[in-house]
Order: C-alpha cells, then structure tokens, then sequence
C-alpha cells in the first residue's frame, strides 16, 4: 500500500499496527499479547479529492489481488466492500472515513479507488498525523495517528461501545495502560 501511495495521499494506518508504532514512538515496550493481529486498519480523508488530484498507481484493486486479498461481501445492498481479505483467511484490510453527516454509511474514497466505512469520532483521530516506519524488509513509511490523540480516541470509543462489546472496551482500556507506566 506504501509502494502505491496509500499513505502519501492520507490514509492513515491506525489499530493495532500503528498502536505498535506509537509505542516506538513514545520509547515504551508493550505486552506481547496486545500487540498481535492480521487487521490493518486504513481512514482517510473522504474530502482529500478535493485538494488532490492524484490517486494510486497501480490501483488498490490491482495490488490486493496481485497480494491474493479480494473484496470482502458485506450487507451493503450497493455492493460497495469496505473489506478485503486474503483467500483462505488470514490479512484483512479495512478501509475507514471519517462519519461527518448521520446519514454516512459507506464513503468513496476517490484517490484511493476505495470504499470506507464511515465511523464517528476518526476524525479526531486521524488528524495531524505523524510519520513512522514500520519494521518490514527495507522499512515502510507510514503514516499513524499522533499518540496523543490516539490515546484520548481509544477513551472515547471505549465508552460508546455497545453492550456485548465489554471484552473489546477491556482491550482497548488495558492499552491505555501501557503507556501510564514509568
């Protein structure tokens, strides 16, 4: 996704994997069981089209299917995936936006080529984003929130979760955490 130009045209990585570069980022080692995971999460700005008249190159399409990952069915009656997922399960990719109006579902995010769910509060999140590299092969730059914000995001939407989401709000306090020690 770097190679294409995800993040150079905002997309952000955040979840885990970029929870695991805010700890790098802050100088802390984190427990090993809250670092693992095959979801990369990826928001950007639905609004980006606007200033940017560039886009991917190959397409997002095009190197997920090279990578063996395909669009994911969704309940989306337009058939617009938010999701894809490697045959035979393992990698998920998860396109996001920012939820500006109530009625955002599901967004386009032009120079991506992409569909993203729409989330509330990702805007905060994803806000001034700083970069990192993430440790494969030759290194990848990325982009990831700032650990800031990331930080006071995770309080927010451990207290909007759902009930049945006890387990998830567990994790994501228990995050919080990590960065509270000495």
């Amino acid at each position: 996704m770097a190679r294409v130009g995800t993040f150079r045209l905002g997309g952000t990585l955040v979840g885990t994997h970029a929870f695991r570069l805010c700890s790098a980022e802050l100088g802390v080692s984190l427990a090993e069981a809250l670092a693992v995971t095959e979801d990369v999460d990826v928001p950007a700005l639905e609004g980006l089209k606007l200033v940017i008249h560039d886009q991917v190159n190959p397409s997002l399409a095009d190197t997920f299917r090279d990578l063996k990952l395909s669009p994911a069915p969704s309940l989306d009656r337009r058939n617009r995936p938010t999701w894809w997922a490697m045959e035979g399960g393992g990698t998920m990719v998860e396109f996001l936006a920012p939820k500006k109006r109530e009625t955002d579902d599901i967004l386009m995010l032009e120079p991506l080529g992409v569909y993203a769910q729409a989330l509330s509060f990702l805007n905060f999140l994803i806000a001034e984003p700083i970069s990192a590299v993430s440790l494969y092969r030759n290194g990848v730059l990325v982009q990831i929130p700032r650990p800031e914000r990331y930080a006071v995001h995770k309080l927010i939407v451990a207290q909007h979760r759902p009930i049945g989401s006890e387990a998830k709000a567990k994790k994501t306090l228990l995050r919080q955490n990590c960065w509270s020690r000495p």
